[in-house]
């Protein structure tokens, strides 16, 4: 039975041989097509894919969820942009890999469990390790929008868990 680990290991050793001159770098696509790897690009155009409203059962308040990209197998990056009216959050939750958010605009407020209310404005970069809880949203008073970028473990980005209650979410 042919693997992905299989797949991977094999265009790897026909790399390295290209590399040390042993074989042609074209077997070495060759290899790469063969096995489903086109390596072709890949555009994505802006309103190709719906925006929606975050799930009342993960966020608190109005919040516009639009799909970036989700990168194909073998990669497990994925991305979205995420708009948070004030006075909106997300709820609890951890990622298997862990998540960056980069604040593109507003103000926003972050928060890990046992950690202070932290504040963030545009071009901040926030990195939640893997299994870390948290919650992200905007101020009371100021909608903010991040850029949140994640990885899939075995299919899952998130663990959703409780909703920040109010007392949580002041600060």
């Amino acid at each position: 039975m042919i693997t992905r680990r299989c797949v991977v290991a094999g265009t790897s050793s026909f790399a390295a041989l290209a590399t040390a001159g042993f074989i042609h770098a074209d077997a070495v696509m060759l290899a790469m097509l063969s096995k489903g790897r086109s390596g072709a690009m890949e555009i994505k155009r802006i309103g190709s894919q719906p925006s929606r409203r975050g799930p009342d059962e993960y966020f608190t308040g109005s919040v516009r969820i639009d799909p970036l990209f989700q990168a194909p197998d073998p990669a497990r990056v994925g991305a979205g942009s995420v708009t948070f009216e004030p006075g909106a959050r997300t709820a609890w939750h951890t990622h298997p890999l862990g998540q960056t958010l980069i604040i593109t605009s507003g103000c926003g407020w972050v928060q890990r469990e046992g950690g202070p209310v932290e504040e963030v404005r545009p071009g901040d970069i926030v990195w939640f390790p893997p299994g870390e809880k948290h919650w992200h949203g905007s101020t009371p008073t100021t909608g903010m929008t991040h850029t949140a970028i994640q990885e899939s473990l075995n299919g899952k980005n998130v663990d959703w868990l409780e909703k920040v209650s109010d007392g949580q979410y002041r600060k």
